[in-house]
This record gives structure tokens, C-alpha cells and sequence, in this order.
């Protein structure tokens, strides 16, 4: 069994590809929101959050031979999780990285993590549009209220993310939810419709809807700050699809029969 730990749009590509490849695939997401993650009849999933020792549980569990990691480049912690449970089950992991498709060509702010996005978002005196999800609001919320400067954030449409919101403290005339990737005409009109001056983003790739953001700031003449991706979506990892399948393809079958001391 291969664990896929997957939630992004590529996790139907990998896991389909793995399977047609003979391998039994377990795609693991932390939420239940709907994911298409291939039909083939070696595909399983299963949804919910794993800590490390849940999913040290569950990958032995259910016999699984290596972790394929494509979860969200910003998902640290679920990425340090997965390489420390297959360096404790002393079996592969094979990192998959969507690529970045961002420059630092001195038209956007970069910015380490969301403290300091916040602060040089809200720098500029200008209604905020953060598309970074329902995490990390605090900072924001933080800075909005210390500059009274509005703020606007665009989530899933998923009730746990609403509610994230509304704990905040961000009013729902001030929530917009929806499913991305949106449009440049999507982001306009939500750039528009709230008087956006800054867009706080990720670089979450072409598929997470990036470059449409960007040009709709350039349009709407908004300043751009990104969030930059942590160190641990960095290490050793592929964006080939074929080279995760070639190289499990040829390892030797393994099988969990010890694990070491220290779990």
C-alpha cells in the first residue's frame, strides 16, 4: 500500500498514475471536502487530520510500503510528520512539490510569514484582500484593527471555514467564499466590489489560481504581498509524476515488521 497524502488538485493524476502502475494507493486528505482523486479500483481514501503518531498508526495500520507526500507546499507540518514516520518506519518517502511560479522582480512584497505579511500589508493604508485561507487570520485581524484599515478575506466554502472567520472576529458582510481557482474577472470583482488596495497571496502555484490573482491586482493598480513557501516544501522534491512512479517502481517490496526505538 502507498500512502498519498494528498487534498491538492494533482493528488487524482498521482494517485491514478500510481495505481495503473499496480500499486494499492491510500490517498489520505485532512478535510472531507469533496476531491476527486481517481476512479481506478486500486484507489482508496480516507479524510480527517493526522498528527505524527496517528499517522505512524495508520500507515502501519495498513501495511504501507512508502509515503508519496503531495500535500500543499505550505503544509509544513504535514510534511515533517511524513518524513519523520517513514524515517521511523524506515521506508521511502518521495516528496511531490507543485512548482512555484513566482520571481521576486521587486513588484511584490515578500514576506516571510504571515506576521510580517500582515504588517506590510496593512503598511499601506489600503483596503486588504487576503486569499490565503482560513488559518493564520489572527495576524491580520490584529493589524486591521490596530490601523483601521478594512479587511476582506476570501475562503473555501466550507463550514469550517466560515466558522474559522467568525472566531477572528471578521464580519460576514466582510467573508467571501467560493471554490478557486477563480478567474481574472473573479478576482475583479471582488477587488472591486470591496475597494481592494492589497492582495496578500501565496505562491501556490498555477493551479492555485496565482497568476490570475496577479493580474488582476496589476489591473486594479493593488499592491501584491506573498507569503513565502517554508523551508520544509523546498527539500527534495519533484514535480515529475513519472519519476515518483519509476523510482517506487523500482524499489524492492518491502513489508513493516520493526519499528524503531524511538516511537
Amino acid at each position: 500500500m502507498i500512502l498519498l497524502l494528498g487534498g491538492t488538485s494533482e493528488t487524482a493524476p498521482l494517485a491514478t498514475a500510481l495505481a495503473t502502475a499496480g500499486f494499492k494507493v491510500l490517498v489520505s486528505t485532512a478535510t472531507d471536502v469533496p476531491l476527486h482523486v481517481g476512479d481506478h479500483p486500486n484507489i482508496s481514501r480516507r479524510s480527517g487530520k493526522l498528527d505524527r503518531d496517528q499517522m505512524l498508526q495508520l500507515a502501519i495500520r495498513q501495511n504501507v510500503l512508502a509515503i508519496v507526500d503531495a500535500s500543499h507546499p505550505y503544509a509544513s507540518s504535514v510534511r515533517q510528520n511524513a518524513r519523520t514516520v517513514a524515517d521511523q518506519l524506515e521506508i521511502p518517502y518521495v516528496s511531490w512539490v507543485r512548482p512555484r511560479i513566482l520571481d521576486n522582480d521587486g513588484e511584490i512584497h515578500f514576506e516571510p510569514n504571515h506576521k510580517s505579511a500582515a504588517k506590510t500589508a496593512f503598511s499601506f493604508g489600503r483596503p486588504v484582500l487576503l486569499t490565503t485561507g482560513s488559518r493564520n487570520l489572527s495576524p491580520y485581524v490584529r493589524e486591521a484593527a490596530a490601523t483601521g484599515v478594512p479587511l476582506t478575506v476570501r475562503v473555501l466554502d466550507h463550514p469550517s471555514s466560515l466558522v474559522a472567520c467568525r472566531k477572528a472576529g471578521i464580519p460576514d458582510a466582510n467573508i467571501v467564499s467560493g471554490r478557486g481557482p477563480f478567474s481574472v474577472d473573479d478576482n475583479l470583482k471582488v477587488i472591486r466590489r470591496y475597494g481592494i488596495g492589497v492582495v496578500v497571496t501565496k505562491d501556490s502555484g498555477l493551479e492555485g489560481g496565482v497568476p490570475a490573482k496577479l493580474t488582476a491586482a496589476r489591473i486594479a493598480d493593488c499592491r501584491v504581498v506573498v507569503v513565502q513557501r517554508p523551508a520544509e516544501s523546498n527539500r527534495d522534491g519533484t514535480a515529475d509524476v513519472s519519476a515518483i512512479v519509476k523510482e517506487l517502481s523500482q524499489l524492492p517490496a518491502l513489508s513493516i515488521t520493526s519499528v524503531k526505538n524511538n516511537v
